[in-house]
């Protein structure tokens, strides 16, 4: 049979499939826990497509929009396993949401910028959007601002574009992670995995991936350690305290990193 007709008779198939019954986060608590690789098989049988997704400090955050109940899925992963999974908002996953009275469409749901909204629910300390329109407003253009890494330009003194502007450049640094900084045709080796991890797996990390030990220093009860890595040009400084890897950085010059 001719792919074409083969093509179509599968699509063909797939229109005529009954849809997957939908089920909201609520339902889904079987999944916690759950590796992540089998759970997404699961969300996708439940009636769910994958929208979009990206990197916390400690997890991964994905959404899963379902086009029968109108329905975006929050899911955050752990250490390869699901930790949460939670309702997510329509603008999560690049929906459009409509007002209660369905006259207009949401802010959250909306276009902002000329685009759709670049920060998620979980971007938010709290793991929610604001209910204020003008300060979701306000802290979707701080976001955008610090992703792209654009000046702060914070004109109306708001408190939401200073927080959306803070987790824009978290975000930057965590999708960056790779980068050194520096051009070149090496490659530069991924650090921003390491922050939260155990401090003696993390400095094992280091050596397996290049870096040397150059320097270390303590402050109290918190330890520096400064690594250089010769074939990538990186000096990097590693802060740890209780047993882990507090914050890890690109510095830009250190007297050891030779």
């Amino acid at each position: 049979m001719p792919f074409v007709a083969v093509l179509s008779v599968s699509i063909a198939a797939g229109l005529a499939a009954p849809p997957a019954h939908a089920q909201r986060a609520s339902q889904m608590s079987d999944l916690v826990g759950a590796k992540a690789g089998q759970a997404e098989g699961s969300i996708i049988d439940r009636g769910y497509v994958y929208i979009t997704g990206h990197s916390g400090s400690n997890s991964k955050h994905s959404y899963y929009w379902n086009a029968r109940s109108k329905n975006c899925l929050h899911v955050e992963t752990r250490d390869g396993r699901y930790s949460s999974v939670t309702d997510g908002t329509p603008a999560d996953c690049n929906q459009a949401a409509k007002s209660s009275n369905g006259a207009a469409a949401a802010i959250i749901g909306a276009v902002v910028l000329g685009a759709v909204l670049a920060h998620k629910s979980s971007h938010h300390d709290n793991g929610a959007h604001y209910a204020n329109t003008a300060d979701e407003e306000q802290y979707e253009r701080g976001f955008y601002d610090g992703q792209q890494n654009h000046s702060y330009h914070n004109y109306d003194r708001s408190d939401s574009y200073a927080s959306g502007y803070q987790a824009g450049v978290d975000q930057r640094n965590r999708d960056s992670g790779y980068h050194s900084g520096r051009g070149g045709y090496a490659q530069a080796q991924r650090i921003s995995d390491l922050q939260g991890s155990d401090s003696i797996s993390a400095i094992d990390a280091m050596s397996s991936r290049g870096f040397a030990n150059v320097d270390s220093f303590d402050s109290g009860n918190t330890q520096y350690g400064i690594f250089w890595n010769r074939n990538t040009r990186q000096c990097v400084q590693m802060t740890m305290a209780d047993g882990q890897v507090y914050a890890i950085q690109t510095l830009d010059s250190h007297p050891k990193c030779r």
